[in-house]
């Protein structure tokens, strides 16, 4: 039986209705800031008026929704952001990604890290180095380019083109920073989009094939991503080949992303 099939046996299996009500109306309240009445929520949901009306109730109740001094609206309170800022999310995403990381540069014999978007370019918040006695690795803390590293160009192409525009907007050149002409970032961008991943020489280091995968969220959008400076050995140990990295890299992206689709022949 395939993974796909599993997993939807497994979701099938463990249906919970009245959670998902609830989860339902709060991924709805989170997209409309100035809220809405329940007629618009039960319309929205398509459900009967008299599930939502309970739900909400107790939604309200425990203080996740909050309603307008008329009580004719609803809205996300301020419980969510603050149960979140409990634990911070870098934190949480390092710690979930890390094992992950692990299991890869073991598998494909090569380093890998973990990049997120900061203030116009990629700040490195992981790295794990290779199985062997050498090999190439990004210092933790580090920020890379936006506009000339694979890293930064997945974090780019995985964006509405609102938030790309917000993001090159924000972009400052750093130290050594390679020009690439917009027709050709706007190219290669399309190019991600289409193969779901960024392969290609690097233009920092000769002898390097940079990977870089995204980590995606539920909505499809980039929340970090998953880079290895691939080195191929020329001794006499015959490690994983370029492409069998590849596909290591793109399953422990998978495995870390919100949104996880089966990937064709899977």
């Amino acid at each position: 039986m395939s993974k796909a099939l599993d997993n939807a046996e497994d979701s099938e299996r463990y249906r919970a209705p009245a959670l998902d009500k609830g989860l339902d109306i709060l991924e709805l309240l989170a997209e409309h800031p100035d809220g809405l009445t329940r007629a618009e929520i039960v319309k929205e949901l398509g459900r009967g008026p008299s599930e939502i009306y309970r739900m909400l109730e107790r939604l309200v109740a425990r203080q996740y929704v909050m309603r307008s001094a008329g009580g004719d609206r609803h809205a996300l309170s301020l419980k969510m952001f603050a149960l979140a800022h409990r634990h911070p999310p870098v934190n949480r995403l390092v710690t979930q990604a890390l094992p992950v990381m692990d299991a890869y540069a073991r598998q494909a014999e090569q380093s890998c890290h973990l990049g997120l978007y900061d203030r116009g370019n990629v700040l490195i918040v992981a790295q794990v180095p290779g199985p062997g006695n050498w090999g190439l690795s990004i210092r933790l803390g580090a920020r890379v380019g936006l506009l000339d590293t694979g890293s930064g160009h997945v974090l780019l192409a995985c964006q509405t083109p609102e938030r790309r525009a917000q993001m090159l907007a924000e972009h400052t050149p750093l130290e050594g920073e390679v020009h690439l002409p917009e027709a050709q970032l706007h190219d290669m961008l399309e190019q991600i989009r289409s193969t779901g991943y960024k392969q290609r020489e690097s233009l920092q280091s000769y002898g390097v094939v940079d990977i870089s995968c995204p980590i995606l969220g539920p909505d499809g959008q980039a929340l970090a991503v998953l880079t290895s400076p691939y080195i191929r050995r020329i001794d006499g140990h015959a490690g994983p080949s370029l492409d069998e990295a590849r596909e290591c890299l793109l399953q422990a992206a998978q495995e870390l992303s919100l949104n996880r689709q089966p990937r064709d022949g899977q």
